[in-house]
């Protein structure tokens, strides 16, 4: 069996093949609306062939880490991250657990507007549901544009998990939508996560 020649160095998002010719395997996605596979990780694509007794002839594609393997973002992933940008349409966040594990890459989301909850998804104002600073847990969507991962925080059990105040106090949650500071007891909005029972 020949190895490629030279091992090509991708990053995330980058095209790997059509799902007509190859299969995702580590590393790498398949988007079933345009029928692509995608590489999910900076390191250096391989195609493997099909197994001999295999009725599926397509190879598989995958990616493996230039750098020491740790979780990488899957749709479908709950991650915690921390925001570090609000628009007025989306918030951008540094990635830092997908579940419990810590990343060792640096993976970007951007939180939508139409992706912070599930009702009066026009009624959403960024401003007053995240601040730079803020740990949120959220749920990967999709892989989206340059190279960030589209995350949503449009269930109860999604949202802002911890945040510090002005006076630089960790705010209390005391409903849905507000948190309070201890030291001051001003109240600041946030689109609050449930916590876990």
């Amino acid at each position: 069996m020949e190895e490629e020649k030279e091992a090509v160095m991708v990053t995330p998002g980058e095209v790997l093949g059509r799902t007509s010719d190859v299969k995702a395997g580590r590393g790498a996605y398949a988007a079933l609306h345009n029928n692509t596979v995608y590489a999910s990780l900076t390191g250096f694509r391989h195609t493997v062939p099909p197994a001999p007794d295999s009725s599926d002839l397509r190879p598989t594609v995958e990616v493996t880490g230039h750098k020491a393997h740790g979780p990488v973002p899957q749709p479908g992933s709950v991650v915690i991250a921390r925001v570090t940008k609000v628009m007025a349409r989306s918030a951008s966040a540094d990635i830092m657990c997908v579940g419990p594990k810590s990343v060792r890459g640096k993976f970007t989301g951007i939180i939508r507007q139409q992706d912070v909850r599930a009702t009066e998804i026009d009624k959403v104002d960024m401003h007053l549901s995240f601040h730079p600073g803020d740990i949120v847990r959220a749920l990967v969507l999709s892989l989206g544009d340059a190279r960030a991962y589209f995350l949503s925080t449009a269930k109860n059990e999604l949202g802002v998990v911890s945040a510090e105040s002005i006076a630089g106090a960790t705010m209390v949650p005391v409903s849905w939508t507000e948190m309070q500071c201890p030291l001051t007891g001003q109240i600041e909005q946030r689109k609050v996560a449930k916590a876990a029972s």
